[in-house]
């Protein structure tokens, strides 16, 4: 054997020279290339703890806490104006480039599935630090890395990029809404999120139904970017088409997706332009790869420019090239003045970026050149700044915002708070001395606690109350799951503090079993009653009482299967009002599919069992809680529409291990019985009698090799009692996880 077909590591030169079906060269094909469509199982243990330098009992709030924020900020500002020969600031002043990296780490943010946001610091890895849309931000991540590193662990990079992003609107004369710390790093790359079908970067084909400008023209969800690689839209207008009317219309889903209406929209963009300039200076035939696709010596930045000095004058990003105001490093109202002010015609950068410039050459030296003393330019608008005086509705905003510009400022400095806090969950979790003291609607607001908690002696007797009602164990059970199940640790919204699931939306959503979920909350408001009227300090809340009917109702299961155990309880949960909540944001959290509880709301164009796999990764669920959870949901008989799927025993309500069982006994053949193959039933093999019916988010757990795995153990002769104290460890995980105020040992994850 040759020395070159000796290579002695996983991937070297055999796999070079051998078949693949895919992967990079040099490296080994994995299971995904051969079977792409096997179900992700390992997004359920993404953003492993082994990953993590700083170790799992790296208490980040007290790190934050031990800080010199002052001296932090102060370094920020110095660096602001300190421009550096790598990379040298746009008029003398860092802080628009350091606001476009925030806005972009923030503005990933998605409402569908609350996936993308500034929280863990995402920017930095692929996909988001390649993106198109990101071209440059590199080089602003790169020029904070001194400040980082002279603080280490006591600010995240996440928190860093944010705070000096808000530093930046206040060095230039902004007033801000206030700042939270709080955000925690991730420690690899985000492989859970799906951000298109595209296979290609700056592509829009696969993700639009219908044609621009028609009731029709919509987004897949839950995606919030008009094209692969970019934040929001093509600056261009939809296929760079310089449409102002389709460009507004995309400019509204996209902004919508994000969680922002239409005045927040309006706010952002005329708030986000009044600083900066945009990028066109060479031909982006000069640009060497992005990021991830560059060469080792370049040590992680890309887009490299060959033109000049390949910055300054140079630089290029999204190729349209110009600044909207005069002064592009001070707050002001001239964009807004600018945009009504002129007659706008089309022009292009060298780049080949088209934009708008004003007709007839006029106000052609308004603009100070970014780097060359003596240069002037005209003022410059995007396509997407055009569409927002074409559009009536944006045209009548900004007609309010210029007749009054003190609306502007308030408008742009809540709708800027909201972005880069949109995925940090409510304000108790806010970090450091500059969180404001009002709770906004979009942080779903829950009242503070303020009276006794309920004690040991309380919690029995509150417990015998609940099992004396007339409800079932499925019915408790399936109220419980429904209240807390709403949680997304993506933005960290839902979860059963604040009881909303008596509250409209919620307690109206088809998969919650509206008739069931009511009658069991109106028993528990009379228990809630009776307590609390025999009381003089103590109270019990809506949200208490549905968590503690669910434990009540297992710990029942589980001892008629002979398993004495009890569910932990952690009183304190608060009641929010319907005045203290958003319907239209709330509506996001109803789930579109709910494999826990065998629930499809429509046909979609994936498979449920992995709708399933995502809805677990957002209850922050490894394989074993998932399995656990569903095997014991299955057996408590908790579909939300009473159905026998899955539902594999003979002794429904009891937390026995019948459905591993059941489902891994070798007498029992299954075959579809409906077209879509999503209903299936099984037969004895012998007599051919039918025995069970199921999903495909039943049966998974025995197609896939390693949730089956999963079911050895827990349908095991000695898995019963495992496989119980597994399920009660998984549930009170789920029915804690918006307990933020107790510190718990998922939020310091």
């Amino acid at each position: 054997m040759s020395d070159k077909m000796k290579c002695p590591i996983a991937g070297g030169y055999e796999a070079i020279e051998s078949k693949r079906i895919g992967g990079a060269i040099g490296t080994p094909p994995m299971n995904a290339n051969w079977w792409p469509g096997q179900l992700p199982i390992e997004l359920l243990h993404s953003q492993s703890p082994s990953a993590n330098p700083l170790g799992e009992d790296f208490d980040y709030p007290a790190a934050f806490a031990s800080l010199d924020l002052d001296a932090v900020k102060k370094d920020i500002l110095a660096l602001l104006t300190t421009s550096q020969d790598f990379w040298p600031a746009d008029y003398g002043n860092y802080g628009p480039q350091m606001i476009r990296m925030a806005w972009h780490s923030a503005g990933s943010y998605r409402v569908f599935d609350g996936r993308g946001g500034s929280a863990q610091g995402l920017q930095r890895f692929a996909p988001l630090y390649s993106w198109e849309d990101n071209g440059n931000i590199d080089k602003s991540i790169r020029l904070l890395q001194p400040i980082k590193l002279k603080y280490g662990d006591n600010i995240s990079w996440a928190d860093l990029i944010m705070l000096t992003g808000n530093l930046a609107l206040e060095q230039m004369g902004f007033k801000t809404f206030g700042f939270g710390g709080g955000r925690i790093d991730c420690w690899e790359a985000d492989d859970a999120t799906y951000w298109g079908p595209e296979t290609e970067m700056a592509t829009q084909d696969k993700r639009w139904t219908g044609e621009p400008g028609t009731e029709d023209y919509d987004l897949e969800n839950p995606l919030a970017a008009s094209r692969q690689s970019l934040i929001y839209v093509h600056p261009e207008g939809p296929f760079g088409n310089m449409d102002p009317i389709s460009s507004a219309q995309e400019i509204r889903i996209t902004f919508g997706r994000m969680g922002m209406n239409d005045e927040e929209t309006v706010a952002l963009i005329a708030g986000g332009h009044a600083f900066g300039k945009s990028h066109g200076g060479s031909d982006k035939s000069h640009l060497g790869p992005e990021p991830s696709g560059a060469p080792i010596e370049n040590q992680g930045l890309g887009w490299l420019n060959s033109n000049g000095s390949g910055n300054a004058q140079y630089t290029t990003t999204n190729g349209i090239e110009g600044a909207w105001t005069s002064n592009p490093t001070r707050w002001d109202h001239e964009y807004l003045k600018n945009l009504f002010k002129f007659e706008w015609e089309q022009t292009e950068s060298p780049a080949g970026g088209k934009a708008w410039r004003p007709k007839n050459g006029e106000a052609a030296d308004l603009i100070p050149d970014a780097h060359v003393e003596g240069l002037r330019h005209p003022p410059m608008m995007m396509t997407t700044d055009i569409a927002l005086i074409k559009d009536p509705a944006y045209l009548k905003i900004c007609e309010k915002f210029v007749e009054q510009p003190e609306l502007l400022d308030d408008a742009f400095a809540k709708a800027w708070y909201k972005l880069i806090h949109r995925d940090m969950g409510p304000k108790n979790r806010l970090l450091g001395p500059d969180v404001p003291d009002e709770s906004l609607i979009w942080q779903d607001p829950i009242p503070k606690c303020d009276h006794e908690l309920i004690g040991e002696v309380d919690i029995i007797a509150l417990k015998a109350s609940i099992l004396a009602t007339e409800h079932s164990i499925s019915a408790l059970v399936s109220t419980a799951w429904a209240s807390a199940s709403t949680f997304r640790k993506t933005d960290l919204r839902g979860g059963a503090n604040g009881a909303r699931i008596q509250l409209e939306p919620m307690i109206n959503w088809e998969v919650n079993n509206p008739r069931q979920l009511k009658g069991v909350l109106e028993s528990l408001k009379e228990i809630q009653k009776t307590f609390n009227d025999a009381q003089t300090s103590k109270r019990v809340s809506i949200a208490d009482l549905v968590v503690l009917a669910g434990s009540a109702a297992i710990e029942k299961a589980a001892k008629e299967a002979g398993v004495d155990v009890t569910v932990p309880f952690e009183p304190g949960r608060m009641d929010a009002t319907q005045e203290q909540t958003d319907e239209h944001n709330i509506s996001f959290l109803e789930p579109h599919a709910d494999g826990f509880r065998n629930y499809v709301k429509g046909k979609y164009g994936t498979d449920t069992e992995r709708m399933l796999i995502d809805r677990a990764h957002l209850l922050d669920l490894s394989a074993p809680e998932l399995t656990a959870l569903v095997g014991g949901l299955r057996v408590l008989d908790t579909n939300y529409d009473g159905s026998k799927h899955g539902v594999f025993t003979k002794k429904p309500g009891v937390l026995t291990n019948d459905f591993f069982i059941n489902l891994l006994d070798i007498n029992t053949k299954w075959k579809p019985v409906t077209d879509d193959n999503e209903l299936f039933e099984g037969s004895d093999v012998a007599t051919g009698e039918k025995k069970w019916s199921a999903t495909r988010c039943d049966l998974v757990f025995g197609s896939n090799l390693q949730l089956r795995a999963v079911c050895d153990v827990y349908g095991a002769s000695t898995g019963h009692e495992k496989f119980v104290h597994a399920f009660v460890k998984a549930w009170h995980k789920v029915m804690m996880l918006d307990r933020f105020e107790l510190q718990n040992e998922w939020y310091r994850k």
